[in-house]
């Protein structure tokens, strides 16, 4: 691993970090003001499918969270990417409200399968039209693999799940586009201009954010809010840097630490 040079990038988690559907996790608003005090560039990077980049920076801009559209770096955004640079009709499974990311893309006659968290459309029929594509040779898209997210009312199912039960049902593997992907980090920090062992990333889940950040030379900081359920920061290798309460500690701990 390159030696550590000086935090000039953060990287922050979304949803589960900042905030919990339309609830603000404490603190964090005024956080992140201190931490654009300083000199680092930052960047808001997200598996979140279940709405358009358009409407996620609607639902933090209503929580006063000051952000910029161009700031944000989905794994949507990822799905796009490939999709262009394959030239793939897909299968869109994902929320009607993430559609407005993948404007333009043709899904006539569709020659692949993407998934998304997509809750409306789990069901047999939909699956089992995805399954039978895959058989016949679509290739597998998973916007991201997460297991569970927070909502206001408990931990739910990602896509996870249903991606591993196509994988399963296939015999196929699924290309990954989100974290803990290298290339999702690699790309969210070539847009700053910013190398791994000069960034840092803030999340709520041991595994995509901060194992999948650490796995290319960032520092991780996981937080306990969000997903995080005790003793998460215990199942992965190496251990996050830090684990701390919120995401208000995260950035204390960066200003006092690493600037």
């Amino acid at each position: 691993m390159a030696s550590r040079q000086a935090v000039k990038a953060v990287l922050i988690d979304l949803s589960g970090t900042l905030h919990i559907e339309n609830t603000a996790v404490p603190g964090a608003q005024d956080a992140l003001k201190r931490l654009r005090q300083t000199t680092v560039a930052l960047k808001f990077v997200t598996n979140t499918t279940k709405e358009s980049k358009k409407n996620l920076l609607e639902r933090l801009q209503r929580l006063n969270f000051n952000l910029q559209e161009k700031e944000i770096f989905t794994s949507l955004s990822a799905a796009r990417s490939l999709l262009e640079q394959k030239q793939y009709r897909p299968l869109l499974m994902v929320e009607d409200s993430a559609l407005e990311d993948f404007n333009g893309i043709d899904t006539s006659e569709p020659n692949s399968v993407v998934v998304g968290l997509a809750p409306d459309h789990f069901n047999y029929e939909t699956l089992n039209k995805a399954f039978r594509m895959i058989l016949n040779g679509a290739p597998l898209i998973a916007i991201h693999k997460a297991r569970y997210y927070k909502r206001l009312d408990g931990l739910a199912l990602g896509p996870g799940p249903f991606v591993m039960g196509l994988e399963y049902a296939t015999g196929c593997t699924a290309t990954v586009v989100g974290k803990p992907e290298n290339t999702f980090f690699a790309q969210a920090l070539s847009d700053l201009g910013c190398s791994p062992n000069e960034a840092v990333m803030i999340g709520d889940d041991a595994r995509d954010d901060v194992g999948g950040a650490q796995a290319i030379g960032m520092i991780g900081i996981l937080v306990r809010t969000g997903k995080y359920r005790e003793g998460d920061e215990n199942t992965i290798n190496p251990p996050p840097h830090l684990t701390c309460d919120s995401f208000p500690e995260a950035v204390e701990h960066i200003l006092m630490n690493l600037l």
